[in-house]
């Protein structure tokens, strides 16, 4: 498979990933535990490495916000397109009750 054929795939997945709730949901949970993994690393297992070495402190805990922002990003975008979801069904809902209403007026 050329770099296309994994082009059009890794497309194909995300908008699977971002389409569906329950996906969405297992990935930000996924994205979450990297990331608090990634500190807690930082924090404990690596903290004496880090502690020697002022670049590789910075690039580290640079890396850390761009999961956390990655992480926040990705929630924002979930309460979206809940909020659109949600939205939909409750204007769908209220045409269905406004119909019902028409309908039982005209009797």
């Amino acid at each position: 498979m050329g770099s296309a054929g994994d082009w059009e795939l890794s497309k194909a997945l995300a908008r699977a990933i971002l389409h569906d709730r329950g996906q969405r949901r297992k990935w930000l949970g996924r994205w979450l535990l990297l990331t608090v993994a990634w500190m807690a690393i930082g924090l404990w297992v690596l903290d004496g490495l880090l502690s020697k070495n002022a670049w590789m402190f910075a690039l580290w805990w640079v890396f850390c916000f761009f999961l956390a922002c990655v992480l926040v990003v990705f929630a924002l975008y979930d309460v979206l397109a809940v909020m659109r979801v949600e939205g939909k069904k409750s204007d769908e809902r209220f045409a269905e009750i406004l119909e019902e209403h028409k309908k039982s007026r005209d009797e």
